[in-house]
């Protein structure tokens, strides 16, 4: 048993043919697209992870700020106890 399709069915169906193509093309690129994006936010997390690390030994030692804050203060103290004197001894800073 054969069906004959008229001119008007066999166009539809053609045209049918052609959109289900182009549906399976656009959901393959779309998908070609997501993978991408996926890689590319996995390696970015990678380096992200990598650069925490780094971040964390390099503030490992963060106790250490407000002894050589003390320190610091102390020198810049000096410093200024010196210059006053200087600036007396060579008559630029006054009483």
């Amino acid at each position: 048993m054969t069906f004959a399709l008229t001119d008007s069915q066999e166009t539809l169906w053609q045209i049918a043919n052609w959109a289900g193509l182009a549906v399976v093309v656009a959901v393959a690129a779309l998908l070609t697209v997501l993978v991408l994006f996926v890689r590319t936010i996995d390696r970015r997390v990678i380096e992200i992870k990598a650069t925490l690390t780094e971040a964390e030994a390099n503030t490992a030692d963060a106790e250490l700020l407000d002894t050589t804050a003390a320190g610091v203060d102390m020198v810049l103290a000096e410093g200024l106890e010196h210059h006053l004197f200087l600036g007396r001894v060579l008559g630029k800073v006054r009483s």
